[in-house]
């Protein structure tokens, strides 16, 4: 074994592999710092879509090279040549469908009230792209694709079936999407209890951030068949029911006017609570050891509810408690009737 015949060849593939590792670790990382600088996206879609792709570019180009110094024979030489075509087709159709996903993204992202901002119009771009490269490889290798087009129409039935639950997800998706009745940002609360904001929409789940910091991962179908509450639809502002109750003691009168006054300051002072409208309340019940009533402050948004709740209960116990309004313990007076033999 000859110099010229393995060595060369060898030295010259680690050379590009080398070259490529390089150029993606100093120059390459470089124009990545500069696309976060700035402001235009599409720079950033661009540096990620050619992302890596140095490396394997310098490292086929060195394969190619070095097949040059070695005696493998024409047949062998062409089949490792076509091979390398076929990766080189990839890696460009990989390339590409990163780069169409991500400017469909940003175009989705500024075209707010004509497509929601989701990620989903993106991966549907992606998979056609991948799908066309994978037609030019086809081509590429001299097969027929009339035949292959008509296997897979005969096997769609049974390819259909197989992923009932996939194309369930994908059509469920698109008509979330297109219904407009939900989209990113928005705070939602599922009959099943699940709540949170939406945060990407995806051609086969729904993700939600919860309150707690946890991602809720829901299948598309799920969020099309449930019963949802969007509380961000036509408006944010909403109004929050504190339900209180007070001793049959108490002045009603003055129980009303005390309560609407800690409403009226805590609402005015409170970020996040909505004082254009006006607290009040209304009785409703007279329970066994107490009357209760229910207190209606406004929020400028659904999370900002508990923030002022809490707000609000501290300032009113500590109101009550200065102007002698009692709120009862649960108690039960049970009257017993003495039988005389």
């Amino acid at each position: 074994m000859n110099f010229n015949g393995f060595v060369l060849p060898l030295l010259i593939i680690i050379t590009g592999f080398v070259v490529g590792l390089l150029f993606e670790i100093i120059i390459f990382k470089k124009i990545r710092e500069k696309s976060l600088e700035t402001d235009w996206d599409g720079f950033k879609v661009v540096t990620k879509s050619l992302r890596g792709l140095s490396i394997f570019s310098f490292t086929i180009a060195g394969i190619y090279i070095a097949l040059g110094y070695m005696d493998l024979g024409a047949a062998n030489l062409a089949n490792i040549h076509k091979i390398l075509t076929i990766i080189l087709i990839l890696l460009i159709t990989w390339a590409v469908a990163i780069l169409t996903s991500g400017f469909v993204n940003i175009y989705t992202r500024r075209a707010e009230g004509v497509l929601p901002s989701t990620s989903f119009f993106g991966n549907i771009s992606k998979l056609i792209v991948v799908f066309i490269g994978l037609m030019v490889v086809i081509q590429f290798l001299g097969l027929s694709i009339t035949p292959m087009l008509t296997a897979f129409g005969i096997g769609g039935i049974a390819l259909a079936l197989a992923l009932n639950d996939t194309f369930s997800n994908m059509f469920a998706g698109l008509n979330v999407i297109t219904s407009k009745e939900m989209k990113i940002g928005d705070y939602i609360m599922l009959e099943t209890g699940e709540e949170g904001y939406v945060q990407d929409i995806t051609w086969r789940n729904t993700t939600i951030k919860a309150i707690t910091n946890n991602t809720i991962i829901v299948p598309n179908s799920k969020i099309a068949s449930h019963i949802i509450t969007n509380y961000h639809q036509d408006q944010k502002e909403m109004l929050v029911k504190l339900n209180v109750g007070v001793s049959y003691e108490s002045d009603l009168k003055k129980v009303e006017m005390v309560t609407v006054d800690v409403a009226k300051e805590v609402t005015e002072k409170l970020t996040g609570a909505d004082d254009s409208v006006e607290p009040y309340i209304r009785y409703n019940e007279f329970n066994d050891f107490s009357i209760n009533f229910t207190v209606f402050l406004s929020v400028t948004e659904f999370i900002e509810q508990y923030k002022l709740k809490h707000e609000f209960i501290k300032k009113l116990h500590e109101r009550y408690n200065q102007e002698g309004i009692v709120i009862p313990f649960p108690i039960r007076t049970v009257y017993m009737k003495n039988e005389l033999e």
